[in-house]
């Protein structure tokens, strides 16, 4: 499926989410879920849920992934929606969900309370719908449980804590002021300059891919790149799993991306969005212009 932009590379990232919703179990049907033997310690691959306060996760999930491979696959999709941070509880709910919790008393899994889809819903859905996806069918809320005691209600902290410390911003996303001679020090010192548009954004190994629209490509400098490099480019956002880049936040924006050519990938080391008429790119198109490295 085509992805389309971040968050906060979230964006993009949806149409993954929509696939890893999609074959969701019908809640309540449990003869689908396996007793303790199937529970599974939680890796720190799975970063979405790794630090929550249990250490065993049951698979199949109560989204019907019924391997890790599956759930690693899909969850990292969703961290840029936690780290939008539109509702305290979204981690919490992702996870019940993802890996719910595994207990020595009980057979069953334990499923988000409606409260807490509501209220998650409440706060998130407008966001996803900003950017064209709605609320995915297979997790209206009407498909959880009334609060009980079996059930993860708003503000259960103790089960699954919310995001403990806002997400640092990616080094290559963050704002800099900068004036004429340190845009062209900027310039020289790194591998390529190019003007973007984003077609396409997906995470691999806590990597963050993106692959620009191929028309939309404007090439300032290139210094160690070659045709062959720029017939399908990627270009990399090293670790973007773990820090947001609130520059890259319109699907529609173009940005300047520079970057390093490292062990024949193209690395991202500063991203601006594209703003025409800005006094900064005035100043970085007058730089480009008479670039002399």
């Amino acid at each position: 499926m085509k992805h389309f932009s971040y968050t906060v590379i979230w964006a993009i990232a949806l149409p993954v989410c929509m696939a890893s919703i999609h074959g969701i179990y019908n809640f309540g049907q449990s003869e689908l879920f396996h007793k303790k033997s199937n529970c599974k310690p939680i890796p720190e691959t799975l970063h979405l849920c790794h630090d929550i306060e249990y250490a065993e996760m049951r698979l199949p999930n109560l989204l019907g992934h019924e391997t890790m491979n599956e759930v690693l696959q899909q969850a990292s999709s969703w961290i840029p929606l936690v780290q939008k941070q539109c509702h305290p509880d979204t981690r919490k709910f992702l996870c019940s969900l993802f890996a719910p919790v595994c207990l020595d008393d009980l057979d069953e899994p334990i499923q988000p309370c409606r409260s807490l889809c509501e209220s998650v819903k409440e706060s998130c859905a407008p966001v996803m719908s900003a950017f064209g996806f709605p609320w995915p069918d297979m997790l209206e809320c009407t498909r959880f449980p009334q609060d009980n005691d079996l059930c993860i209600p708003v503000g259960m902290d103790n089960l699954v804590p919310s995001t403990k410390e806002v997400p640092k911003v990616c080094d290559a996303c963050q704002e800099k002021e900068e004036n004429e001679n340190e845009i062209v020090d900027n310039l020289c010192k790194n591998d390529f300059a190019l003007k973007i548009k984003v077609k396409e954004i997906a995470y691999m190994n806590g990597d963050t891919k993106i692959v620009p629209e191929t028309k939309s490509k404007t090439i300032y400098k290139l210094n160690g790149v070659t045709e062959r490099d720029l017939r399908k480019t990627v270009l990399w956002l090293k670790d973007g799993l773990q820090c947001t880049c609130d520059e890259m936040n319109d699907i529609n924006a173009a940005y300047l991306v520079m970057g390093q050519k490292v062990d024949g990938n193209l690395i991202i080391t500063s991203l601006k969005r594209w703003q025409r008429g800005q006094r900064e790119f005035k100043r970085i198109s007058r730089s480009i212009r008479k670039l002399q490295c």
